[in-house]
């Protein structure tokens, strides 16, 4: 079964003024396309609870009947989001591997320079009108009176899309060393995030210090080494061997995490020539150190195998696994511009009654 991933690839259609298509704009677009999915399916499934529950109050059916169905409906919807979404993953791959070979260029390499209005874009190459001097000068002092009639303030807050993707795995004893070891298949192991985040300077003036947070959710997958599946046993969660021999065994676990980080961000200001100053951020290199708490959704586990009789099997085990409801943990990234180097730790452990926890390495795109 496709993993799940947030993100679809729209296709663009080139228009006359339009903006030279970037990593950043396409991913955007894409965020717009899985909340309209999951909408429509949540609408769609509000729809037809609300005629099974007229139905019941008819008398047309029984209680139990109409709990049966609300089921199957919800269960319908579930696949529907799961698969819509899953038979994206080759195309986000493909996206993010032509980020990767400079297929598909950075909002950073675009024009970003607020004076140049007069620079529009077809297709792959871009045009600029010739603006003589007086021009600017005209144009410069209809902005400077706009200012001053709106009294504008610099703005002290602002808003990033967050995606990150990378490797899952598990620390014993909190050791890093353990990973040599590990019971989980480094590379196979995966996480995705999506979230949004604001990020607040601790003063009015425009400085280099920012306070930042937001709400992410997060996609944590696990695959055991060798032929080995999750069993429950009581309180305790243990991998054991499978009778059939196993194409697929992943447990996933998503959260919902409130990430909160202290961040140096060493973009250069802009300053215009009456001395106004505007906030420029994600354009140089940035640190940024916190954590995050937050809450277990749910936890599923795949397999795929084919039976005595030589029969595909897909199954979806759904259980708790014994795994802890809350978690909290650490985070930091460091990287330039829009891109970064991520990683995050759950001090919590990852199963009741044991020393497992979980940690996450990866790429992580703040994108205003």
């Amino acid at each position: 079964m496709k993993r799940i991933i947030l993100f679809t690839v729209l296709f663009s259609t080139t228009l006359v003024f339009s903006q030279k298509k970037t990593f950043e704009s396409e991913v955007k677009k894409i965020s717009k396309r899985i909340e309209q999915i999951t909408k429509e399916q949540k609408d769609s499934l509000k729809t037809k609870v609300i005629a099974i529950d007229k139905q019941f109050e008819k008398g047309e059916i029984t209680k139990e009947r109409s709990e049966t169905l609300k089921k199957e409906v919800a269960s319908y919807h579930a696949r529907r989001i799961e698969k819509l979404v899953g038979e994206q993953e080759r195309l986000l791959q493909q996206l993010v591997q032509d980020k990767t070979n400079g297929k598909i260029a950075s909002s950073e390499d675009s024009l970003t320079n607020e004076d140049e209005d007069n620079v529009f874009s077809i297709g792959n190459r871009t045009f600029r009108f010739k603006v003589t001097e007086g021009d600017l000068e005209e144009r410069n002092r209809k902005r400077r009176e706009r200012w001053k009639k709106k009294n504008k303030k610099q703005r002290t807050t602002t808003t990033q899309f967050v995606f990150a993707l990378g490797v899952n795995n598990v620390l014993n004893n909190g050791s890093l060393s353990s990973l040599n070891n590990s019971e989980y298949n480094f590379w196979r192991s995966r996480f995705y995030e999506l979230g949004w985040t604001w990020k607040t300077r601790f003063t009015q003036e425009p400085s280099k210090l920012y306070i930042k947070y937001g709400a992410s959710f997060v996609w944590n997958n696990l695959r055991p080494e060798g032929n080995r599946v999750h069993a429950v046993n009581g309180s305790n969660t243990t991998l054991q061997n499978y009778q059939f021999p196993l194409n697929e065994s992943r447990l996933r676990h998503v959260q919902l995490n409130f990430p909160v980080h202290l961040e140096l961000d060493l973009s250069k200001n802009k300053v215009y020539n009456d001395g106004r100053v505007r906030d420029r951020t994600n354009k140089s290199f940035r640190l940024g150190l916190g954590g995050y708490f937050g809450v277990r959704l749910g936890t599923r586990q795949f397999l795929e195998y084919e039976d005595a009789n030589n029969i595909r099997i897909e199954e979806e085990q759904r259980d708790n696994f014994n795994m802890e409801r809350f978690n909290y943990g650490l985070s930091s990234y460091i990287g330039y511009r829009s891109t970064s180097l991520y990683v995050k730790y759950d001090m919590n452990s990852l199963f009741q009654n044991t020393d497992t926890n979980n940690i996450s390495f990866g790429l992580r795109f703040d994108l205003n």
